[in-house]
């Protein structure tokens, strides 16, 4: 989903909101601010210290600070030897010090922004478990992968490179320029006359460096999306032999990568080189400065110093405010996520139901995939505690959209749905699915073993109801053969097992959780003749006793529903028994004198 290559304005409102996931973990934000204000009042400190000490080798007349002197009381710091001693092993502890508040530092912020993503994460793939269907329909899988995990790793930035490091690089460059007017004005003044430039040039950069990060931004989130949706369907690319064409359109989503980044890293070749240019120009100045007058040494070397406290920052708080600000841009992308208000329903305004009977009722149902395009149209019928109905028209037909609206994955138009006169609006939505099991064609396993396929590592279900559930539907011996048994592994999607073998673990993982009502589509035209048999049987279990929908493909499911529903065009063509439809000689009897009497197994 590309979103617009557009000048972004900073968010304080989305930054509080950012912050606002701190509140579990503020006593170790509060703690970085403080240690960001200590590193910056100690920055100036070493600089002033080398300027005492060359001062006083120099035979300079200065002033012992009172600090000083209270940490050494019983020294004579007059004295030249002595003071740059005691100096030197004050500055060696004070580095030892200030490094540890350093690495506190940095570690804190890290820390924080980990836990921070941490609980985003698991925010948003909750979220994501609960979006509608219709979502995924027009969101590309590759595109919320990126929400996920690149735009959520981004927003640990804000905290361990963009806003607290930002406070106390300020704060450093504050204190510093303090501490050079303190000592001298007049050369504080000269020595900052290129500051303006570069805060001038820090601006550009930042505004440039932006604009194609958030470029690189767009690019990633098309580059996930690329990827995951080919890596899906390999088969079909090489299928089709469409590996050339498929590389060429890889490749210009990636030179468009590629050129964003390569435009930001222009921006640093140019900037970095600036900031060293207006360093040595305020350096030059200083030096020209102080040589106009007396040439002091001590002071030439501590205000060089200052100039490397305050441009060492400023070489890299722009970059930083451009973590910042692509952390801000990926936080506002993870927040559409979290607000989008496209979920699933939760409430339950119906009494306490906990086992639905299987009474179904259709009244005059409408429902389309895209507003004003119906894919059903007025679809009305009833199904009894027990029955089996079969489905049965054409591809585009509607018949997968019934089940999908009885699921609630979709919601209807117009109409209702009933089960057990309960409308499935006032059901609760656990409810209802606890109660329908959905067995489709095309299986989707998740890797792990087949167990836990099965259970959907639901702790309840044992060992002994798992293996009693394979047995009934005849599929033990099966399992028993392959390595492992019920522990093999059957990799991505499954890919380990055969069509049929997926089906019928499917199978085993309905009856287990024994549900009122089962939507089955039963089509066997990519499976063998023995899974065939296995899957007739499994089937033939299934449907006992319990209300059960089949998008039918097989004669021998059709002749022993107790109702055929014929769809076409998302409209009912006619309803009633195999006989009963074939006396009528109409819309039924061509369909069946069409496809089923050339060969049972003809999908329909």
């Amino acid at each position: 989903m590309q979103e617009p290559n557009k000048k972004k304005v900073f968010d304080y409102s989305l930054l509080v909101r950012i912050y606002s996931y701190v509140k579990p973990y503020k006593h170790w934000f509060y703690f970085s601010l403080v240690l960001a204000i200590l590193i910056a009042i100690l920055a100036p400190i070493r600089p002033y210290l080398i300027q005492l000490t060359i001062d006083k080798a120099t035979g300079k007349n200065i002033i012992i600070p009172t600090w000083l002197q209270f940490i050494f009381p019983s020294k004579n710091l007059n004295i030249a030897a002595q003071l740059v001693i005691w100096i030197t092993i004050f500055q060696i502890v004070f580095i030892i010090f200030e490094t540890i508040i350093r690495f506190v530092f940095s570690y804190l912020t890290a820390k924080l922004g980990q836990h921070i993503v941490k609980d985003l994460r698991v925010s948003v793939f909750k979220k994501i478990l609960h979006l509608r269907l219709r979502q995924f329909d027009k969101t590309p899988i590759g595109t919320l992968t990126t929400r996920t995990i690149n735009d959520i790793e981004s927003i640990n930035d804000i905290f361990s490179d963009g806003l607290i490091p930002i406070i106390s690089d300020l704060l450093t460059i504050i204190f510093t320029v303090a501490t050079m007017f303190w000592i001298n004005w007049q050369l504080a003044l000269i020595a900052l006359i290129p500051f303006p430039f570069i805060i001038i040039a820090t601006y550009y950069f930042k505004e440039s460096v932006n604009a194609s990060f958030i470029r690189v931004r767009n690019a990633v989130a098309n580059l996930n999306a690329f990827v995951q949706e080919h890596l899906t369907g390999i088969n079909i690319v090489q299928a089709f032999a469409a590996e050339e064409k498929e590389f060429k359109k890889f490749e210009a989503i990636n030179q468009e990568h590629r050129s964003a980044n390569i435009k930001a890293i222009f921006a640093y070749s140019v900037f970095f080189p600036v900031v060293e240019l207006v360093l040595a120009v305020s350096i030059g100045l200083t030096v020209w400065f102080i040589a106009g007058k007396q040439l002091n040494p001590g002071l030439l070397i501590a205000f060089i110093l200052y100039l490397n406290q305050i441009f060492k920052p400023l070489r890299i708080i722009a970059d930083k405010f451009n973590v910042l600000q692509m952390g801000m841009i990926a936080a506002e992308r993870v927040f559409k996520v979290l607000d989008n208000k496209d979920v699933e329903p939760t409430n339950n305004t119906s009494a306490n139901i906990l086992q639905l009977k299987g009474d179904i009722t259709f009244n005059n149902v409408w429902f389309a995939y895209k507003p004003q395009q119906y894919v059903l149209k007025n679809i009305s019928f009833n199904v009894q505690q027990g029955e089996t109905v079969a489905l049965i028209g054409h591809t585009g037909s509607g018949k997968t959209s019934i089940i999908s609206i009885l699921n609630k994955l979709y919601d209807i138009e117009k109409g209702e749905i009933l089960i057990d006169d309960f409308n499935i609006d006032k059901i609760n939505i656990s409810t209802l699915r606890k109660n329908i099991a959905v067995v489709l064609q095309d299986v989707f396993l998740f890797a792990g073993t087949i167990k836990d396929n099965i259970t959907l590592e639901n702790k309840l279900i044992t060992n002994e109801k798992v293996i009693e559930a394979a047995k009934l539907i005849g599929v033990h011996d099966f399992i028993m053969k392959l390595p492992d048994n019920y522990n093999f592994n059957v990799g991505e999607r499954g890919n380990s097992l055969s069509m049929g073998q997926k089906q019928l673990i499917s199978f085993i993982r309905a009856l287990l959780y024994n549900p009122s009502i089962l939507i089955l589509d039963e089509a066997t035209s990519s499976i063998d003749s023995e899974s065939e048999i296995l899957i007739q049987k499994a089937t033939e279990q299934l449907i006992k006793n319990r209300t059960s929908i089949i998008i039918a493909h097989r004669l021998s499911t059709i002749k022993k529903a107790n109702k055929i529903i014929v769809l076409d065009n998302g409209e009912i063509k006619e309803i009633g028994s195999h006989e009963e439809l074939i006396n009528k000689n109409g819309y039924y009897t061509k369909l069946y004198n069409l496809q089923f009497n050339i060969n049972e197994k003809i999908l329909i």
